[in-house]
């Protein structure tokens, strides 16, 4: 048997772990085993390369992609259905394991239902993809960006100031919430609960006159005001434009929030925006290790014949789930559990 597996969507600490667990745990198996190049364009164009045990020895500690991505969608380019069949066809791949997000996997879930036989691998530092506790490189993310806030307490104390860190999650807010929390930030906004800038900066001149000369923000890139509000009533949007999967590129919530609460509270007030940071470097122990988790699962999902199906860890197990189910649904930051950490903080 021929496997074919690619990355898609943003890059991601860990996938290297993923691709590695594959193709060791595959050899044991018997199976042939290649790597399409740049995500599902690597498909359209029939661009590979044959993966051995030697390719991949080393690479679980490495962040990003050995096999590249790309955020290309078959569906959107000229005869992509059936340019993606010839090229399975051609390069003899009986299966195809794809690694990625909800884009990525929404592709290899249409195609399973074209009669291509698909598996998915749930990738995602949002920790948005639904079916599964958590996605790989979700850990490393939240570690980053709480190490920033860290950092980023000296300073602002220092100076007596207010500064507005900017942390990745367009539709939900888990890396902020968790980095925020984690970090101690005194404020921590998400796409799911949106806030009442009123009271944000109330909170800020409340912490002053407590004695508390700096407040720390932490604001999901897709957070916005409250319904009712004259302000930031939408996503702060970077380019008014979309990828090929209909997203739109966000980014510059920090900068808004930071002209509005200097003026508002009179006080010294800075933006950081971590960017693609986040998502940058070496995977965490907890990331190496589900990732490598996921890519065996893949194997033995692939031998017991469970297409259209995804890898999901369910507690501390690795099952596998409908395809369908871990794509039909964004799996968002509960309002509660926002209430009960990053709200629970805000004055202290």
């Amino acid at each position: 048997m021929r496997i074919g597996i690619l990355t898609g969507g943003g890059d991601c600490p860990g996938l290297n772990a993923v691709i590695r667990g594959i193709v060791v745990q595959g050899k044991k198996e018997g199976y042939e085993i290649i790597g399409f190049k740049d995500g599902w364009l690597g498909v359209l164009e029939n661009r590979w390369d044959e993966l051995t045990e030697d390719d991949v020895e080393d690479i679980a500690r490495e962040g990003g992609t050995i096999l590249g991505t790309s955020r290309t969608n078959p569906f959107k380019e000229e005869r992509g259905l059936e340019r993606i069949k010839q090229t399975l066809k051609e390069a003899s791949v009986d299966v195809l394991i794809a690694i990625g997000g909800d884009d990525t996997l929404g592709v290899a879930n249409k195609l399973y239902q074209e009669g291509i036989k698909t598996i998915g691998v749930p990738k995602t530092i949002d920790n948005d993809l639904s079916a599964t506790d958590y996605t790989f490189g979700f850990d490393t993310a939240v570690n980053i960006a709480m190490e920033a806030i860290d950092r980023l307490h000296t300073t602002a104390k220092s100076h007596h100031r207010v500064l507005v860190v900017e942390i990745m999650g367009r539709h939900t807010g888990w890396i902020a919430l968790q980095a925020g929390v984690g970090g101690g930030a005194h404020i921590v906004l998400i796409p799911e609960a949106p806030f009442d800038i009123e009271e944000v900066c109330q909170t800020i001149v409340n912490r002053k006159k407590k004695g508390k000369s700096y407040t720390i923000v932490a604001v999901a890139e897709g957070a916005k005001a409250a319904r009712g509000s004259k302000f930031l009533t939408r996503e702060v949007v970077k380019e008014e434009k979309t990828d090929a999967f209909g997203n739109i590129y966000l980014g510059g919530v920090a900068r808004v929030l930071e002209k509005e609460i200097a003026e508002r509270t009179g006080m010294e007030t800075r933006s950081v925006i971590l960017g693609h940071l986040q998502r940058g470097g070496r995977p965490s122990a907890f990331d190496r290790f589900l990732a490598t988790r996921f890519g065996i699962k893949a194997i033995e999902m692939v031998k017991e014949g469970k297409f259209g199906q995804m890898a999901s860890l369910r507690g501390t197990d690795i099952v596998s789930v409908p395809l369908q189910e871990a794509v039909g649904k964004r799996k968002s930051v509960p309002v509660k559990l926002y209430e009960e950490t990053a709200k629970l903080l805000w004055g202290k």
